[in-house]
């Protein structure tokens, strides 16, 4: 039986970063080239669609004057974790506040990027920034916030790397702090085409952006397949202005099979870096981000 999935994907997609691929051994890393060839001519010409729609839109211009963050937030110490007890905790969100929070910090934080351009924006309070890292309250294992301070990170965004404002949190047990970027990403621009109404194997949605390389020419994405195949496939457009990605499924079986939704992580190399063209989903038109964000 050929899969047909509801659009769900977005609300499994926290568990599957710890969680990818779990229940399917085919579930792998590997690095698979964009051939824009390879694909089916439906899912070929629904990516075509989107880059028209969105190379020279006023969407894209919104997308390169904002800040969108496409590599994690949340940045784990040097050498993590010390053990499985450590993982199963910040996998879990438990963690123990043996600190006190800085009730105090600048109202504002800047975005600087390498090309030299900067963005100011709203900066995150410590309280918020804890909050959103220590979602558990399991009695499972937990990590131990011994310190709090504001300082700075680096991370990968839609304009380039920049250095930005960061909340780091020293854990007992690790020499150097966890990170927490202290800048919400900017709104995102509403999509100027419509997102199809129903997957198949050949066109899903895919889950969320897990990271593009330092170097601008990797992305790695969740994709999403079913228990009886051989699992996910992203294939790559380039165009000038973007890059579009089409999540497939591979090897779909014709039998009965139980009807879940699988994630694994999967790597396409882009032929030249990534820069600042829109990095989009094929299946809903819209940019991949890490996590959903609220549009206007």
């Amino acid at each position: 039986m050929r899969a047909q999935f509801a659009r769900t994907a977005a609300v499994l997609v926290p568990l599957a970063l710890f969680a990818a691929g779990c229940g399917s051994e085919r579930a792998d890393t590997g690095d698979r080239s964009g051939d824009p060839g390879a694909r089916s001519a439906g899912a070929g010409d629904r990516a075509r669609d989107v880059a028209a729609a969105w190379d020279g839109s006023k969407a894209a211009e919104v997308w390169r004057a904002g800040y969108y963050p496409l590599s994690d937030v949340v940045q784990l110490p040097e050498n993590a974790f010390r053990n499985e007890d450590d993982k199963m905790a910040y996998s879990a969100e438990n963690y123990v506040l043996d600190a006190e929070l800085p009730t105090e910090a600048p109202k504002k934080g800047k975005v600087e990027w390498e090309s030299g351009s900067s963005l100011s924006l709203p900066l995150m309070d410590a309280r918020k920034a804890y909050d959103g890292i220590a979602r558990g309250g399991n009695e499972g294992p937990h990590l131990t916030v011994t310190a709090v301070k504001l300082g700075k990170t680096t991370l990968v965004t839609s304009r380039g790397p920049a250095t930005v404002p960061a909340w780091l949190f020293t854990l007992d047990g690790y020499d150097t702090p966890l990170k927490r970027v202290a800048l919400e990403p900017s709104v995102l621009p509403g999509s100027p085409i419509e997102p199809l109404e129903n997957t198949t194997d050949d066109l899903l949605e895919l889950g969320q952006l897990v990271e593009v390389g330092r170097d601008g020419r990797s992305v790695t994405v969740l994709a999403g397949h079913g228990a009886c195949d051989d699992g996910a496939d992203v294939k790559v457009l380039e165009t000038a202005g973007s890059v579009v990605l089409s999540g497939s499924i591979v090897g779909a079986s014709d039998g009965d099979c139980t009807l879940q939704l699988l994630f694994q992580k999967v790597t396409v190399k882009l032929k030249r870096k990534l820069g600042d063209r829109v990095l989009l989903d094929a299946f809903t038109g819209a940019p991949v981000t890490q996590r959903r964000m609220p549009t206007t």
